[in-house]
């Protein structure tokens, strides 16, 4: 990382990549070493985040903006108050981020009324949907009239806002959600962007990371050591509480060493 910061810090672009729209799910559960969070290693091919390991997640679709999701739960205008931007924007990352999460783990925040959720998706119909959905074959839309389901916004919540820094050749302005997995549901099939999947306590992931064993990217790191002292059952409730912040690391010099600077207090 070093190496790659310097690089950078002494060729500087002269114009920042536009950030595409993105979301992201830090699903978690309860474990025998505490709260526990599904977490990807990105294929080492990847162009973006290669070999790191991420929360399930993905930039938003045309259709997740445009077409008509059945839903229930918080509107999209409540959604554009708790992340600051419009409420078409705040829609298409709703749905974005609970489409990505079924296309790469099977988990499906969705049910057919407001009181219900999907108990299995582990079916050769649903299976079958999560590799339409990533061909860009069927809306996620379209799979929910399909299925007499709606999407259940009151199973997320609102939980980070971060930017790419703008050296990056490929640049995200991503939103974090928070939720927990759904009672009966099961991971799937791993997703073909990721090498390794599991579910794993975030007390061992950040010893990892910390040894160095395990690479992440700060927004990741940080989500980690947030929700760390949560359980599974408080995170959507810990989620209501928070002011989101929207945090664009930036590369600095310290002491003629480079560093990736946040708001949150410092190098990262």
């Amino acid at each position: 990382m070093p190496e790659r910061l310097r690089e950078h810090a002494a060729n500087p672009p002269e114009v920042p990549p536009v950030p595409r729209d993105a979301a992201t799910i830090v699903v978690v559960r309860d474990g025998e070493q505490g709260i526990e969070a599904y977490l990807m290693r990105r294929q080492t091919s990847m162009a973006f985040a290669a070999g790191m390991y991420v929360f399930p997640g993905g930039g938003l679709a045309a259709s997740d903006v445009e077409l008509e999701t059945p839903w229930v739960g918080p509107d999209a205008a409540e959604w554009g108050r708790r992340f600051h931007c419009d409420p078409d924007l705040a829609r298409g990352l709703v749905v974005a981020a609970v489409r990505e999460t079924f296309e790469e783990t099977g988990i499906l925040l969705a049910g057919p009324d407001a009181s219900t959720v999907v108990a299995d998706t582990s079916g050769a119909a649903m299976q079958a949907a999560r590799e339409s959905l990533e061909a860009g074959e069927l809306a996620f839309a379209d799979l929910l009239v399909r299925e007499g389901l709606v999407l259940r916004a009151d199973l997320l919540g609102a939980w980070a806002h971060w930017i790419t820094p703008a050296f990056e050749p490929r640049r995200y302005d991503t939103r974090f959600f928070v939720a927990a997995l759904p009672e009966g549901q099961q991971v799937g099939t791993m997703s073909r962007e990721a090498d390794r999947a599991d579910w794993a306590p975030l007390s061992e992931v950040l010893r990892t990371v910390e040894a160095g064993e395990a690479a992440m990217m700060p927004p990741t790191v940080t989500a980690c050591q947030e929700i760390s002292k949560l359980t599974a059952g408080t995170v959507v409730a810990a989620a209501a509480e928070r002011t989101i912040h929207t945090v664009l690391p930036e590369l600095v010099l310290v002491d003629g060493e480079p560093y990736l600077e946040t708001n949150h207090g410092g190098p990262a």
